[in-house]
This record gives C-alpha cells, sequence and structure tokens, in this order.
C-alpha cells in the first residue's frame, strides 16, 4: 500500500468544530488518512500532490442514486411521479440489457467522480454489472437490487421471487468486494411495490447477512395516504417496522410526506433520511420537513436521486438546494446552514451508509477531493463553507482521490475511458432504448 501526502491546501475536515486548517498537510497510507495537520509529517511518502491553495474537503457521499438512468436524463419530463414511471421510465427501462446498463454506469460515474462524489448508495437493476463499473471507477457503493413484487401474497416464495434471487446473487458475489469497496444492502423498492412477505424475507435477510437497508419511503402524497388506507392508518415507515424492516442500519430515501411518529421510530432504530431536494422539487411531489426531522434526533444524508428526475447528480448543486430551500419554506433564515447542509453531504452520508468517511481525521477513509477558490464565482472566499453551500458548482472541483487513490484530476480521469464510454452510450445504449435513429455514428 502506497503513501501520499496532500501539502499547501486550505482544509475543511468536517469535524464537530467545523475546523479550517490553512496550508494544512494531509498524509495517507493505502486507503486511510495517517495525520492531519499544519506541520509536515515527518518521513518520505511515494507520491507528493501539491494542493495550489485549493479547498480540500471530504468526498461527497451520494447516498441515494440510481447511476444507470443516466440513459434517460431529460426523457419524459413534465409528469407526475406515476405518470413519469409508468409510461415513460418503466417502458424504456424494460429494453435495458446489461451491456446497456454498464455503459449507463460508465457514464453516471464520470460524472458523479468530476463533481466530487466519492461513494454512493445505488437502487437498480443489474446490480452485479453496477458493481463491476464501480469497481472499475475507484468509488465506494453500497449496491442494492429495489426489490419488488407484484404478485398476491398468498403466492409469494422466495425460491420464485426474482428480486430475492437477486439479492442472494449480489449478496454473495460482492458484499465486501475491493476490500469493502462495495457493500451490499438489503432493499425493499418501496411500500407500494410490495407486499408483506417480501419485506419479512428481506428484513430476515438482511439481519442474517449483516446487511444495511434501503428503501424508498413517502415520496409523494398519494403514495403516503394510499398505504395509510391500506393498513389502517399506517405509514410506510410504521408498517415496515412491524416486519423487522428497520432492525438493522437503514436509509429510508425521499421522506417527503413523513409524520413525527414515523421520526420518533426512525430516531429510536437508527433509519437514516436521504434528503433528495432537486427530484422531489421537479417531480412537484414536495418538500421534507428535514429541520424537524433533525430536531427529533434523525439522521440526515443527501442524495440526487436519478438524472432523469434531477437532471444531473451535481452534489454541490444539491446541498445548495438543501441549503436555502427549507429557510424560504421556514421562514428563517437559520433552519438550515451552510455546515448543516455540508453535513449532510459528507458525515451524515457515510454514518448512514455504515462507513467511515465523510471527515477528514486519521483512521477515515481517504476520499477527499479538492475545489478550486479561483473562479471568479468564488472570489472573494471568507467562509469556505458559504462558498461551498451558495456558490460552488460541481464543475470547480479539480481532484477527486477515493479511498486513498488519485482518480481524477484537473479534467483527467484517470480510471475511465470517457471517449470509450461516449462511443458505447451513443451507438449502442441509446439506440437500444429509444430506437436506431438515436445511434451515432463517427
Amino acid at each position: 500500500m502506497g503513501s501520499l501526502l496532500l501539502k499547501n491546501s486550505r482544509a475543511l475536515l468536517m469535524d464537530e468544530a467545523g475546523t479550517v486548517l490553512e496550508n494544512a498537510y494531509v498524509s495517507i497510507q493505502g486507503e486511510h488518512i495517517v495525520s492531519v495537520g499544519t506541520q509536515r509529517p515527518a518521513g518520505s511518502f511515494d507520491e507528493e500532490i501539491d494542493c495550489r491553495g485549493d479547498l480540500l474537503l471530504p468526498g461527497f457521499v451520494n447516498a441515494h442514486t440510481h447511476v444507470p438512468m443516466t440513459l434517460l436524463r431529460g426523457y419524459g419530463g413534465g409528469c407526475d411521479l406515476q405518470t413519469w414511471l409508468n409510461q415513460y421510465i418503466f417502458p424504456a427501462e424494460a429494453k435495458l440489457d446489461e451491456r446497456a446498463v454498464a455503459a449507463g454506469t460508465a457514464l453516471g460515474l464520470a460524472e458523479m467522480i468530476a463533481s466530487g462524489t466519492t461513494t454512493i448508495a445505488d437502487m437498480y437493476m443489474h446490480t452485479p454489472v453496477i458493481a463491476q463499473e464501480i469497481l472499475k471507477a475507484g468509488l465506494s457503493a453500497n449496491l442494492s437490487c429495489g426489490g419488488v413484487y407484484f404478485g398476491a401474497p398468498e403466492d409469494f416464495s422466495p425460491q420464485t421471487c426474482g428480486d430475492c434471487e437477486n439479492q442472494r446473487i449480489l449478496t454473495e458475489e460482492f458484499h465486501g468486494a475491493g476490500n469493502g469497496q462495495i457493500l451490499v444492502d438489503a432493499s425493499i423498492h418501496g411500500e407500494y411495490t410490495s407486499s408483506a412477505p417480501l419485506w419479512q424475507w428481506m428484513a430476515d435477510y438482511a439481519q442474517d447477512k449483516g446487511l444495511g437497508m434501503h428503501v424508498h419511503v413517502s415520496e409523494t402524497k398519494k403514495e403516503h395516504e394510499e398505504c395509510k388506507a391500506r393498513h389502517d392508518g399506517l405509514t410506510p415507515i410504521q408498517i415496515l417496522d412491524q416486519y423487522g424492516v428497520w432492525e438493522n442500519r437503514a436509509i429510508a430515501a425521499h421522506c417527503v410526506w413523513t409524520e413525527a411518529a414515523d421520526w420518533a421510530i426512525m430516531a429510536s432504530k437508527g433509519v437514516a433520511c436521504v434528503h433528495n431536494p432537486v427530484s422531489n422539487l421537479k417531480l412537484g411531489s414536495g418538500v421534507a420537513p428535514i429541520p424537524a426531522m433533525q430536531k427529533a434526533g434523525v439522521t440526515v444524508a443527501l442524495g440526487t436521486d436519478g438524472v432523469s428526475s434531477n437532471n444531473n447528480t451535481d452534489m454541490l448543486e444539491e446541498l445548495k438546494y438543501a441549503a436555502i430551500l427549507h429557510n424560504g419554506v421556514n421562514h428563517d433564515p437559520l433552519a438550515l446552514r451552510p455546515m448543516d447542509a455540508l453535513g449532510m453531504a459528507t458525515a451524515c452520508g457515510g454514518k448512514a451508509l455504515g462507513r467511515k468517511t465523510g471527515v477528514i481525521a486519521p483512521g477515515y477513509m481517504a476520499d477527499l477531493i479538492c475545489v478550486s477558490l479561483d473562479r471568479p464565482h468564488l472570489i472573494p472566499c471568507h467562509s469556505p463553507a458559504d462558498q461551498l453551500a451558495y456558490s460552488a458548482r460541481g464543475s470547480d472541483v479539480v481532484m477527486n482521490i477515493a479511498r486513498g487513490k488519485l482518480i481524477y484530476k484537473d479534467g483527467t480521469f484517470l480510471t475511465l475511458d470517457l471517449e470509450a464510454i461516449r462511443d458505447e452510450v451513443s451507438r449502442y445504449a441509446l439506440p437500444r432504448l429509444f430506437g436506431p435513429e438515436r445511434r451515432k455514428d463517427p
């Protein structure tokens, strides 16, 4: 395992004190941070990188994604969630094969790497293909297959339910792969796309294998209220709790229409909310009550959702929405402060995914990015946190180190071939989904 020294940075550590170190040194051994300080550490290093005074911070944790949906960017816009899913997204996804998923995944990972993401939680089909692309790209990922079951509850069998088999295969082949680069979570797509037998099976499987859980929860008012009508007034959080779904570490994506009773369950059982403000606004789903959830003791992470409902994976854009949206909704400029939003995108995301990432400190994973402060829209910099929350863009990221390995610098990808990815998307993936007229030849 090689050693690396980062020097001459302005480091925002994302510790509880919000520490900013001027002229900071960060030393790395293998995948982990060894030391952080303003004095050069003793000894020699295999490589040294001059950060040129750029802002160094933990890499972003995108805690709810559907990476291959890059292929559906901008498709079927202007619809409510159910129309968008049933008339546009599901029919297009039915045409996906492993090669198309690989192409869409690689394109999505390139976008994420270039804008500062180092860790993701992804839920999608053909998940083993996604795992292979993750391993090549160098990011860390919690992967899940988004279990669904539309059959009659009395007919359920784990031997015939495809997503039970998908879960088993994914776990056996990839949980812990790449020295923990890949972690597998159990998953339920949502209360409304499954039923009690699958919930119970997934909950039991997660507990037996020691897996986390990833579920869409109360994204729309319709979903939330119809669940209550089906289950004697119980919300998705509450009904799933009765089947043991929340007994292990879990993330609940969206949570737009959750209630105080839900937050009590989430806080007591360590279920993190993943806030997706841009997607929820675009689809008209609503605004999650994030400040109230935080006051109730719920950990809140940040995610972009799929680009088909966002339409990008720029975590800096996402955290700006998070930082300003709740101030307006609550008529309170202190409802969500810059460091709150940054914490959601870093340290809280790491906690939600069960990973020691999101903080620059000894023992943490060396997931680090640099943001250039020389851009006109970032001058002057009175407060790094304010600049990141309100002014910075994904394109301001100039370096990405994931698990101690440099994977992107000054516009150059070091683990991906962007031209080959573009070619595969345009020549194969898009024509497969949308017809031969979408084929692009040189």
